[in-house]
């Protein structure tokens, strides 16, 4: 089982990371030091959970999991406990994010047709649920800007996926890449004029090339693409953090 990736923290002091990965039997929620040591289990259950995201207070980590009949969003204090059921429908829930001012959680669930992903929003405990986008494709991945005025996330076109932001209560859509290659995974750069992203660097002569995602930077607005790495095989989920 691959565990998955820890959301971004707020500025501030450097703490702990969170992260799934599995005890043996099923996805659980860890927390350890940088460095590895320090190690807790923070989720304690024969659930499958996954994709935590720190709250920006670092007290809280909010993350999905599987209820016994779908996937749907939590919290839970970093030390264990104070579990709260954020989102409760028919429909699977995921990828969650913290809004800046922590009241909020932004998070990627099925429409109300359960053909295609939706952004929603919700409050922190529950309730106040606000649909972002509203369309017949996959939207997934949120981030939040740092001045919590716009969200970023992945959009399946129809023929690839692209980074797109919108507004908060939904509105304004801006596309900030535009080609036939896969973008995903987008991180907001700590001032908000860039977005970090994980790209598809495109086919090639060479079976490796087939799965080749490079991380790369763009204006908000679009244009100034830049390539952060080229590994020549695989790197993924960028997290833009601000310097210490």
């Amino acid at each position: 089982m691959v565990s998955e990736k820890a959301e971004a923290t707020f500025p501030g002091k450097n703490g702990r990371i969170a992260y799934s990965a599995t005890d043996g039997n099923d996805l659980e929620i860890y927390t350890s030091n940088p460095n590895g040591s320090g190690k807790t289990k923070v989720t304690k259950n024969t659930k499958e959970d996954d994709t935590p995201a720190y709250s920006p207070n670092g007290k809280r980590i909010a993350y999905s999991s599987w209820d016994g009949h779908d996937q749907e969003i939590y919290t839970i204090k970093v030390g264990g406990g104070g579990k709260t059921k954020v989102t409760n429908n028919d429909t699977f829930d995921f990828h969650p994010a913290y809004s800046p001012d922590g009241k909020r959680i932004a998070y990627s669930g099925e429409g109300e047709t359960g053909f295609d992903d939706e952004i929603y929003t919700v409050k922190v405990g529950g309730g106040g649920k606000r649909k972002v986008t509203n369309n017949d494709r996959n939207d997934f991945d949120p981030a939040y800007s740092p001045n919590g005025k716009r969200i970023a996330y992945t959009n399946y076109d129809g023929h690839d996926t692209e980074i797109c932001t919108i507004k908060v209560g939904g509105g304004g859509k801006s596309r900030v890449t535009n080609n036939i290659k896969d973008e995903e995974e987008p991180s907001y750069s700590p001032n908000g004029k860039k977005i970090a992203y994980t790209g598809f660097k495109g086919l090639g002569t060479d079976e490796d090339e087939d799965f080749d995602h490079e991380i790369y930077t763009i204006k908000v607005g679009g244009g100034g693409k830049s390539h952060v790495t080229d590994t020549t095989y695989y790197a993924s989920y960028p997290s833009w953090g601000s310097r210490p």
